[in-house]
């Protein structure tokens, strides 16, 4: 879409300012018109018009908002303009029952939380329920279970406030309740047991061509099933019968068991026999009594597995919705490839912030209301859409915008500014809330960061609340003096504004672990000390942080976003 009518900026800025108390905020808006196909590359054209909307949207009264809100269908012809997400198909009140269920390779990350969000939002809408379901079969060489992540799903879970039906459901405790849904169908001969090689069965299958296990008899069949329970990895496997002319070869006699010798971090050796996703889904929604499942697109091959296991034993379908994969821009997202890397000791640990886990956006300071407006805002689409993380940052700047403020000198340098007099800096912890201020005695030794000292030039400068000072040269390369020119602002002066810290103050190390794990060192101001962890507080001049960890003499914080 090359751009975007001007009513529909309006209609999506004015549900968002009637949400929030007559504001509407870019941030929220512009998630509303990527669901509307805004793409990225086109942002820049239609952004004069959404700033105009926005003023004039925000300067109207919250009830001459309310009012427009109730006639918006007539406003805009032929659409209807709602928030939050399309109706489900055939779902009634009280009857919706998903179902949420990550595979245990990793925490989950703000990609996977995609489908969780979705799942909470129409369980809320319908008044419905979810099931988590760990779906720990087995996994694979290549994508193995990481026995923490059990819990660091959950705690995932639980952060988000996802509401989810009390027990959790776990596969690897259903094994033997696939095994008799597997023998019938061996038995009527809509599945059977195939000992061919690998490479071998894929390049028939690529012809079409049948092999030699396909039409042994059903007794056959079941003899081979019982083998392998004690057969080795890779010498049987179980195969779905579909039409070998199938258009599409993936679809064509796909596995729905095989053999791993493999140790699962809950049931260890006790199972050998493991069914793969298609069949154990195809059980578990009729038994589970799924009436509606929201999941990826790259599952669509599964949910046609599903459908055709269904037509056999003739169950009513439940209602599938595919999505597109939500891109954010400049985010790598990958839960088994974070949990090698966490092992490997490359990453900290799971709330390393290169994860993007929901621990290290916890620890960062990015609330669940944020991410939750962040993938509602993005729809349902089966299309894949991508994103720029600052409309995250935008939603949830809007969340921690009254943080309190305080002083933090990157790469500290120590100056003094001479004929300064005793001084009282009265620092307001806010610029608009009234919420208090600190107080700091100084006297001519003051420390300023190291990028501020290296670009100073012959001219004025102010310590922001304190004073007013002029640097002169005396050589060619950097200033080397400075003098005091006047305690309160000027306007006549032309000056520049820096951060500084008291250079005999009880100041403390700090240092703020940035969202590519890079980290930045230097100085706080000595109130920080009475912060406790979990604090989200806005260095000036350098962004929202939160405090992670209180060491002897140093305060660790977390990046948010500026």
């Amino acid at each position: 879409m090359a751009g975007i009518e001007k009513d529909v900026i309006r209609a999506h800025a004015i549900v968002n300012a009637v949400k929030y108390n007559g504001k509407a905020n870019q941030g929220a808006v512009l998630a509303g018109l990527f669901a509307e196909g805004l793409e990225k590359k086109n942002i820049k054209n239609v952004m004069p018009d959404i700033m105009q909307v926005l003023r004039e949207v925000n300067e109207l009264s919250l009830e001459h908002q309310m009012e427009e809100l109730k006639n918006l269908k007539k406003k805009i012809s032929k659409r209807e303009i709602r928030e939050g997400l399309p109706v489900l198909e055939n779902a009634h009140k009280g009857k919706v029952v998903l179902r949420f269920a990550p595979f245990p390779s990793g925490p989950l990350h703000i990609g996977n939380t995609r489908q969780l969000v979705l799942n909470s939002e129409y369980s809320k809408m319908y008044d419905g329920k979810i099931i988590v379901v760990m779906d720990d079969t087995i996994g694979s060489e290549a994508k193995p279970i990481e026995p923490k992540a059990y819990d660091l799903i959950e705690e995932g879970i639980n952060w988000m406030g996802v509401k989810y039906s009390k027990k959790l459901v776990y596969k690897s405790d259903r094994l033997d309740i696939y095994y008799p849904y597997a023998e019938e169908l061996i038995s009527k001969g809509y599945m059977y047991v195939c000992s061919c090689d690998n490479e071998i069965m894929r390049e028939e299958k690529a012809k079409g061509i049948e092999c030699s296990c396909r039409n042994l008899h059903a007794d056959e069949h079941m003899k081979r099933w019982k083998k392998m329970f004690k057969a080795k990895e890779g010498e049987y496997c179980v195969r779905l019968k579909t039409s070998m002319s199938d258009p599409d070869p993936a679809f064509r006699d796909r596995v729905m068991f095989r053999v791993s010798e493999r140790k699962h971090p809950r049931t260890h050796h006790k199972y050998r026999v493991y069914p793969l996703l298609d069949f154990s889904w195809a059980i578990d929604d009729h038994l589970l009594k799924v009436t509606h499942i929201i999941r990826g697109k790259e599952l669509m091959m599964e949910t046609r597995v599903e459908k055709f296991i269904w037509d056999i034993f003739g169950w009513e379908y439940p209602e599938v919705v595919h999505t597109g994969h939500l891109i954010i821009e400049g985010v790598k997202l990958s839960k088994s490839k974070g949990a090698s890397e966490v092992k490997s000791g490359e990453y900290e640990g799971w709330n390393d912030p290169r994860l993007w886990s929901l621990q290290s956006l916890k620890d960062r300071g990015i609330l669940p209301a944020a991410i939750e407006e962040f993938i509602v805002g993005q729809g349902v689409r089966k299309s894949d859409s991508t994103v720029p993380v600052d409309i995250l940052y935008t939603l949830n700047k809007k969340l921690i915008e009254d943080s309190s403020r305080y002083f933090f000198i990157p790469n500290p340098v120590e100056i003094k500014i001479n004929g300064t007099p005793e001084l009282v800096a009265k620092m307001p912890l806010h610029p608009v809330k009234q919420v208090g201020v600190r107080r700091y005695k100084t006297n001519q030794l003051f420390y300023i960061p190291r990028d501020d000292f290296d670009l100073m030039g012959n001219r004025d400068y102010r310590l922001m609340h304190l004073l007013n000072f002029k640097a002169s040269q005396i050589a060619k390369a950097k200033p080397r003096e400075f003098s005091f020119i006047s305690a309160d602002p000027d306007d006549s002066l032309d000056v520049k504004y820096m951060q500084w810290l008291p250079g005999d103050a009880d100041n403390i190390d700090v240092e703020i672990v940035m969202p590519d794990g890079s980290k930045v060192l230097g100085i706080g101001e000595e109130k920080l000390r009475k912060l406790k962890v979990d604090s989200i507080i806005q260095f000036e001049r350098f962004g929202f942080v939160k405090l992670n960890k209180i060491e002897k003499n140093k305060l660790v914080f977390f990046f948010a976003h500026n």
